[in-house]
This record gives C-alpha cells, structure tokens and sequence, in this order.
C-alpha cells in the first residue's frame, strides 16, 4: 500500500486515499478510522504523515475528532455527497484535459466513453 509518487505530497495522497473510500462507502458515515499509529504502520509512513493528513481531512469537514474516542468520518450527509460531486468532477476534469491534449475532440471524447461504458455494460471486458 506504500506506492506513492512523488509528484504530490504523500499526507494529500493518504488523504485521497480515504476520500476514495468514503466515496466507494468502504468507510462509512461515522465510522471510526484507524489510530494515527495503526494507519501509519498500514502506509508504512511516519505517523506525523498520517496525523498531518487527518488534520487536513478534519480542516475539510470530511473526519472528525472526538476527544478519548478517535477520529471519525463525519456524517454531514451533505459534506458527503459535496465530496462525491467534487471526486467525479476532479476526475472527469484530469480525464478531459488528457484526451484534449492528444487532440480528441469533444464528440470523440463523449462517444469513446459511451461506447466504452456500453462494452462494460454487455460484460465484453
């Protein structure tokens, strides 16, 4: 679980990490997260790495602190579903800029996603 890149800092990598789970519901609203020890010894990271990404996802509204209890997702159902917006847009986003840079037009783009979606659909990959 430790293949991080070194193009972004690895705290906002943790970080994007439990957003993707909390968006897939692997963690759920009000679910306690793992100790700040246990989460570094998972990412084999410093625990200051996994006490900095805990702040930062605290700062955003996403977990939560309850003093004696630990760290928590938040169940602000509207933060929630404001962070999966943002998640699909953030990927859509990076995915458009990608394709727009080999030079795919917008109807390429749409139809190559339709066409993709519907293969998945059928169960052709």
């Amino acid at each position: 679980m430790d293949d991080f890149h070194s193009s972004k800092s690895i705290y906002l990598q943790v970080a994007d990490r439990i957003k993707r789970q909390i968006v897939s519901q692997e963690l759920q609203a009000g679910q306690k997260l793992q100790s700040v020890r246990e989460m570094a010894v998972t990412y084999s990271v410093n625990p200051n790495t996994i006490q900095r990404t805990y702040s930062e996802l605290e700062r955003e509204g996403i977990l939560e602190t309850r003093r004696g209890q630990g760290t928590f997702v938040t169940e602000q159902e509207e933060l929630l579903t404001q962070l999966r917006l943002s998640m699909i847009e953030e990927q859509i986003a990076s995915f458009v800029l990608v394709m727009r840079e080999m030079g795919y037009r917008s109807e390429e783009i749409v139809a190559g996603l339709q066409d993709h979606l519907n293969k998945k659909d059928k169960g052709d990959e």
